[in-house]
């Protein structure tokens, strides 16, 4: 059994254009106290100074792939194509680490529990408003069970052992916004994955991205959830999936 010292972590995050922000989460990275970290960054061939920002972070970085590509879920395979890490994770270009030791306590936790996953939660902000909390992704209502419901886990602050992403396989690049859902299902659906949730707030995520960014950006999400569960033989239906939404209001954190 490998001591926690030795569990190599592959982040990988991928970009396009990302210039506003992705020097924070590359920073939040390359400040991590764990010594073992191998940070993979694909960017889909960015051209409003996203590549000057990755060259200032070279020495940090073990791998840079700067080409155009068939969206996001063709980069995430890219990075997966060369994370040779123990546990991998994905970190966006708009998220960062909520503090340097973050990848310390999962290397610990996976490590002490034998775990092949660990869920921890995000942090929603406000570009305007980088300090404020207005909302909390807690993975904790998630349940292999509630899969059929859609729910999941925040996928920034999910961790896997290698042997599950061996198992899984790559993201499906025909989805355009529910790809790391239907990864997730069969992650987790009709396994005996041995999983834990530490209540702890691991990632802070800029509002905006494709997941949280408006009224169409949910209509096309929830008709790919429907889609990921039907494709994997769990049954479900519109209403199942939309009837999630009263229990996330309580993750708005009011102030």
């Amino acid at each position: 059994m490998n001591t926690p010292k030795s569990l190599r972590i592959s982040v990988i995050t991928v970009c396009y254009n990302s210039a506003s922000t992705l020097e924070k989460a590359l920073r939040s990275v390359a400040d991590q106290s764990w010594p073992l970290i191998e940070h993979i960054v694909i960017d889909g061939g960015s051209t409003d100074g996203t590549l000057q920002i990755i060259e200032k972070f070279g020495p940090h970085l073990a791998k840079i792939i700067s080409e155009p590509d068939q969206g996001i879920y063709d980069a995430m395979n890219k990075g997966l194509a060369h994370a040779s890490g123990d546990i991998i994770c994905f970190l966006n270009a708009d998220d960062h680490y909520a503090w340097p030791g973050a990848l310390a306590e999962v290397a610990q936790q996976m490590q002490e529990h034998h775990l092949e996953a660990l869920l921890g939660d995000v942090a929603f902000f406000h570009a305007d408003n980088p300090e404020r909390i207005v909302r909390r992704y807690r993975s904790d209502r998630f349940h292999p069970a509630r899969l059929a419901w859609g729910w999941q886990p925040a996928h920034p602050a999910l961790f896997l052992r290698r042997s599950v992403i061996e198992r899984v396989g790559r993201f499906k690049t025909s989805y355009r916004i529910a790809g790391d859902f239907e990864f997730i299902l069969r992650a987790f659906h009709d396994t005996d994955l041995r999983y834990r949730h530490f209540s702890t707030i691991f990632v802070r995520m800029q509002t905006g991205g494709a997941s949280t960014g408006g009224i169409k950006s949910k209509i096309r999400l929830n008709r790919e959830v429907l889609r990921a569960c039907r494709e994997n033989g769990l049954r479900t239906n519109m209403l199942k999936i939309l009837s999630k939404y009263p229990l996330k209001l309580l993750e708005l954190v009011i102030r």
